[in-house]
């Protein structure tokens, strides 16, 4: 090994990446990430050292009001590139089988598992990256067309764990083994467990599962028996309800929303979803902590805005009187309503 390979580190091109980042030059991000392969880094280490930890960081600078939704799209899309440009120039010839990448139907969250994608080209898979919000059908419809060795599926959102277990099953339907990844699943693959599917933390494990396919295709049961209840289908059927009756009793409580701009208000809704939909994927693992955990992130999320806690109070006190014949349900907005009150931030997932 050289001099040169030995001295040059992603740690060290860190913070002048995040800067080129900062000032949307593509340019300069791209002979960052490029002149550490030349210095000798592995592709692979550029791509989990560098352009990993600095997509973190854009996504807490927006957390935190730092950046605005154009800057952490701006950072993304530079992002996207130099892990294009990383892909092009180290290009290995595939030496096993297929293996396809996609996000779940209706995630948007795609450059962290086109590393994951990377990742396994570099160690010799033929991959096919589906990109963003694959719909079920269409991903089934595609691995019947195709022999594929295994299927990885990103998830970054709890909230839709419920559609992600009927895309799972819809995999195994064909027969292809399954491997999950993402925050979504949560940080130590809790809810990836409950759903009965692999589960890796990063893009080297996922790699490492994907190669041993006795272990790709040991896992346990599905341990979701609460959805015998139907609390959960009962809960979905009424999300649109209980959305603008929420929104209806924020206007009468809190005279300030009826000033607010359509900008404002569309915000508004968005947030009242989420709630209900991160509720919901509670109940369908049986988990109130995701709820719970939510709730304390959009607390600080709103926080950072201007916007109280007590705002969040106001629409799970709503969300409790509506729905107390719903006992997973209600115990959980119990819980993450005494969190509201005493104004509990973000905890780090």
């Amino acid at each position: 090994m050289t001099a040169t390979a030995t001295e040059a580190s992603p740690t060290d091109s860190y913070h002048g990446f995040l800067e080129s980042l900062e000032e949307a030059d593509e340019y300069a991000a791209i002979d960052t990430a490029l002149g550490l392969i030349d210095a000798g880094v592995p592709a692979e280490r550029v791509l989990l050292d560098l352009i990993a930890p600095a997509q973190v960081e854009v996504g807490e600078r927006w957390a935190r009001n730092e950046w605005s939704v154009a800057q952490e799209h701006a950072a993304t899309h530079i992002s996207e590139r130099v892990v294009a440009a990383v892909a092009a120039r180290a290009v290995p010839r595939p030496t096993r089988g297929r293996v396809v990448v996609a996000c779940m139907d209706g995630e948007w969250h795609a450059l962290p598992p086109r590393l994951v994608a990377e990742v396994l080209r570099l160690r010799g898979w033929q991959v096919t990256f589906l990109g963003a919000s694959v719909p079920a059908a269409h991903l089934v419809s595609y691995l019947h067309r195709h022999d594929a060795h295994a299927v990885a599926l990103a998830c970054a959102l709890p909230m839709r764990l419920p559609h992600a277990h009927r895309m799972i099953e819809a995999c195994r339907r064909s027969d292809v083994p399954v491997v999950v990844g993402g925050r979504g699943f949560g940080h130590d693959g809790r809810w990836a467990h409950r759903l009965g599917v692999a589960w890796a933390p990063d893009a080297p494990a996922a790699a490492d599962l994907v190669a041993d396919e006795r272990a790709l295709r040991r896992v346990r049961p599905a341990e979701l028996s609460q959805l015998a209840d139907d609390e959960y289908a009962s809960l979905a059927k009424r999300r649109g309800e209980l959305i603008d009756g929420a929104l209806a009793d924020l206007r009468a409580r809190a005279p300030g929303v009826r000033e607010y701009t359509t900008a404002q208000l569309d915000s508004t809704v968005s947030d009242l979803g989420h709630i209900v939909d991160f509720l919901a994927a509670a109940v369908y693992v049986d988990d109130g902590s995701l709820f719970i955990d939510f709730v304390r992130w959009l607390i600080g999320i709103l926080a950072s805005r201007g916007v109280p806690a007590s705002a969040v109070g106001l629409t799970l006190g709503y969300y409790v009187d509506e729905l107390r014949d719903f006992p997973r349900a209600a115990r959980f907005l119990g819980e993450a309503s005494a969190s509201a009150a005493a104004g509990t931030g973000p905890r780090a997932g």
